[in-house]
């Protein structure tokens, strides 16, 4: 009896399938720029724009300004409130600042050079992660109907894909197809 390969593309090609029925969820960080197209300057109320954007741990927050004349420097709240950088933790002068926020606490940033007494502060407030949205549809829906606890579906899926793809694969090392 002749022995048939199976080409490599199928094996492929059946992982790819179990990783897209696993669920696999992709995450992505958003980029905060700060005072949006105008930029960091005096005279903006930083504050108001802070409030019309949440912050979460992974996200960016972007300084665009002109290198010459301003400066971001990360401080604590007193140094905020007095607009000093004695308690700075950071600081960045490169006009194009790109700060990863990677804690869920509040932040506080401030220009360096005396603008700060200009409005040229912004503080925000970094939020963890929340729930992949899968978690939170399923936990929506199982409240509103009498369906399987959730993930179950999920997992009846994969262990389907699973055996299937087993079965095939012995089934055809058994009849001399796959060596």
């Amino acid at each position: 009896m002749m022995k048939m390969k199976m080409p490599h593309y199928y094996y492929s090609l059946c992982a790819m399938l179990l990783l897209v029925i696993s669920g696999t969820t992709v995450v992505t960080a958003t980029d905060h720029i700060v005072g949006a197209n105008r930029g960091w300057n005096p005279g903006m109320n930083y504050t108001l724009w802070a409030n019309n954007h949440t912050f979460y741990v992974g996200d960016l927050i972007s300084f665009r300004y002109q290198k010459t004349q301003y400066n971001v420097f990360e401080v604590n709240q007193t140094g905020y409130d007095n607009c000093t950088t004695d308690s700075a933790v950071g600081n960045w002068s490169s006009g194009k600042d790109f700060i990863p926020l990677n804690k869920a606490k509040r932040y506080y940033f401030i220009c360096g050079n005396g603008q700060c007494f200009n409005g040229m502060k912004v503080s925000v407030l970094v939020h963890p992660l929340p729930p992949p949205p899968s978690a939170a549809v399923a936990a929506e829906h199982s409240t509103k109907s009498a369906s399987p606890p959730p993930g179950l579906l999920d997992w009846g899926l994969y262990s389907l894909m699973v055996s299937i793809v087993l079965h095939f694969y012995f089934g055809l090392d058994r009849i001399g197809l796959v060596s």
